[in-house]
């Protein structure tokens, strides 16, 4: 018996259908069922009753899929446990970061990290932040960049800063030449928002700042990158709402507005997992501390 084994058993006793498992486990269904056969041959009972219309658990299926989850459960923990301990091991740091490190944190910590450790190898993973906290948990990085924290107690976190949402326009705009303009100008203009899944803290910032403001906009494009918001605002597709580190990277075909109401702020986070805090982490913190000051202890 093997881990996948258990692996498609699991998937097929929680969807209780073998097409939606098949798919889960990117395979295909004639394999996944004679995967199950296997296992129940091996395992010496029937662990699953399978008709035309439904798929239902034995009663010694349900007590298999209890034992069967912890044992997974088990082995996860196995393969994460070695992966901290190689990387605790190994000269080399793993960072997971959205873009606004890079302009942000970076410039900052870099040149300390190869001052105080010259030696040490530095690997950068562009990561959305749900994806910076599964490679944080399984020990792929050791630190993260994010918009927000994720409250597992298995990690700790800082807030680095807190940063005000820009409004950019087209140079060419009706409202370019304005001073400062009221958040009322914002109804039925065109917007680019970033998308939910790529950016899901700031897009959640935006929306819920429209709604809480009672204004209707027309969203035209929910944009992946932040870089293709700018290029998007450049080519007069509408307006956007962007962190104020975007703000040097914009072309001379886009402005940015002064409103007279305040527009929403935006945190960035570093964590770590509790007890893995090395020497590297320990002086990238530092640097942040005296830098940014707020947040931290």
């Amino acid at each position: 018996m093997e881990l996948r084994h258990l692996r498609y058993f699991v998937a097929v006793a929680e969807e209780l259908n073998f097409t939606k498992a098949a798919q889960r486990m990117c395979t295909v269904q004639p394999s996944l069922s004679q995967q199950i056969k296997d296992l129940e041959q091996e395992v010496g009972v029937q662990l699953l009753i399978r008709s035309n219309r439904k798929v239902e658990l034995t009663e010694e299926g349900k007590a298999f899929l209890k034992e069967a989850l912890l044992s997974l459960e088990h082995a996860e923990k196995a393969i994460q446990d070695a992966r901290k301990i190689a990387n605790l091991n190994k000269d080399q740091l793993n960072i997971g970061f959205v873009p606004v490190a890079e302009m942000k944190i970076f410039p900052y910590i870099m040149p300390n990290i190869r001052a105080h450790f010259p030696e040490i190898k530095i690997n950068f993973h562009s990561l959305t932040d749900a994806n910076q906290f599964k490679a944080l948990k399984k020990g792929d990085i050791d630190i993260a960049f994010t918009r927000y924290v994720d409250e597992s107690s298995e990690l700790e976190h800082v807030q680095i800063f807190s940063e005000p949402l820009a409004l950019i326009v087209p140079k060419d705009s009706a409202i370019a030449a304005q001073r400062h303009i009221s958040i009322k100008s914002f109804n039925q203009q065109d917007f680019i928002i970033s998308d939910e899944i790529a950016s899901p803290q700031l897009h959640k910032i935006i929306t819920d700042f429209f709604k809480q403001s009672k204004l209707n906009v027309n969203v035209v494009q929910q944009s992946t990158n932040i870089l293709l918001n700018v290029n998007l605002v450049g080519m007069g597709v509408g307006w956007s709402l962007v962190p104020a580190y975007v703000i040097p990277l914009l072309g001379d075909k886009i402005v940015v507005k002064n409103t007279i109401e305040p527009l929403p702020m935006i945190d960035l986070h570093a964590s770590y997992r509790k007890g893995q805090k090395n020497e590297v982490i320990e002086l990238i913190l530092k640097i942040l501390k005296e830098q940014f000051y707020m947040g931290f202890f």
